[in-house]
């Protein structure tokens, strides 16, 4: 018991110390080169409310510390989401970004742009609601369409249903560009997801989501297990099936839609990082999802570095850092996939 003990807390703190190492970096390195020692004691000055001077202090505390922290949380609630929805519908390419989740989102968010939602009092609001909502209604016509083609839910009909979807919103996103006008700088930021001018109101916003939201699938691990052998087992293991299914669908809809009313549309992280960790951990979701908070947020604070230092000083999407690598995954998954090969 005691050894177990031990595995436990070493399970947890080797972990957090990578991300935590993680974080650090990312706000030491940019254009400008800031010393580790500068950015403990920046932040830490900063917690106590102290008052500090020098040119460091407004990059570290303004502008590289809330958006690695956002790069951070989202991409703990993405690869969240992307173990959660493969564990419930028993298919390795589930993800917000290959099921077109994503794609609804930033439509929903385009379009409360676009229209001018908003809720008075409440930063993002608007945007975030209707990310939500359209994500929500996605994901839900998506399993729709696929159950009424093929009651399997096999890969290739969810697949092919998700990439059609994907198609048509990128139309439907093309026909909101024509008539944004001036806003179309805003609505472009949501097809390639970026970090850049994030601050703490939406590192509050996410941190909120991720612990309710996150919470949540974590506790629902033993049913996510129960859904390995098909829903039928789940049934006679005596999983509410319906009520888990609604329950996962909701809470990655939500954690989707506030990723991409912060972030814009950051493809493939709930696709790689599940995959990778799932030859660490094994299949057992009570290992599988909390390792993917650490792992999502590792992945996603590195590729957002290598987007805005790659090229210096040109910045790139984050999008499109996440989108090279996690084309070439999908690609080994789907093959691998095909071959009957784990």
């Amino acid at each position: 018991m005691k050894d177990r003990g031990k595995i436990k807390k070493l399970a947890l703190t080797i972990p957090s110390l990578v991300t935590l190492a993680v974080l650090v970096v990312c706000v030491c390195v940019g254009s400008v080169y800031i010393p580790v020692g500068k950015v403990l004691s920046t932040v830490w000055n900063g917690i106590l409310g102290r008052p500090q001077t020098g040119s460091a202090v407004p990059i570290i505390l303004r502008v590289r510390l809330p958006r690695a922290l956002c790069a951070m949380l989202c991409g703990s609630a993405l690869s969240l989401c992307g173990a959660a929805m493969q564990g419930l519908l028993r298919n390795p390419l589930a993800d917000g970004s290959t099921l077109g989740v994503a794609s609804g989102a930033s439509l929903g968010a385009a379009a409360a742009i676009l229209l001018g939602i908003r809720f008075p009092g409440i930063p993002l609001a608007g945007t975030m609601v209707t990310a939500i909502l359209f994500a929500f209604l996605s994901l839900t016509a998506i399993l729709a369409l696929a159950f009424a083609m093929d009651r399997s839910l096999s890969t290739h009909t969810i697949i092919l249903i998700g990439i059609i979807y994907t198609m048509f919103v990128s139309s439907v996103m093309s026909l909101l560009v024509t008539f944004s006008g001036e806003k179309l700088r805003s609505i472009t930021f949501w097809t390639m997801g970026s970090f850049s001018g994030t601050d703490y109101p939406q590192v509050l916003i996410l941190s909120g989501t991720v612990l309710v939201c996150g919470t949540g699938l974590v506790t629902l691990s033993p049913e996510l297990n129960a859904f390995s052998g098909g829903e039928k087992n789940a049934a006679h293991l005596g999983v509410n099936v319906k009520a888990v299914r609604f329950i996962v669908l909701v809470l990655v809809s939500v954690m989707v839609g506030v990723c991409v009313s912060v972030g814009g549309s950051v493809a493939f992280v709930g696709l790689v990082v599940p995959h990778i960790l799932r030859r660490l951990t094994g299949p057992d979701h009570r290992a599988l999802l909390p390792a993917c908070i650490f792992g999502g947020a590792v992945f996603l604070m590195l590729c957002d570095l290598c987007a805005r230092t790659l090229l210096s000083p040109v910045e790139l999407p984050v999008g499109v850092v996440t989108s090279m690598i996690g084309a070439a995954v999908f690609v080994v998954i789907f093959y691998r996939t095909r071959k009957g090969v784990r």
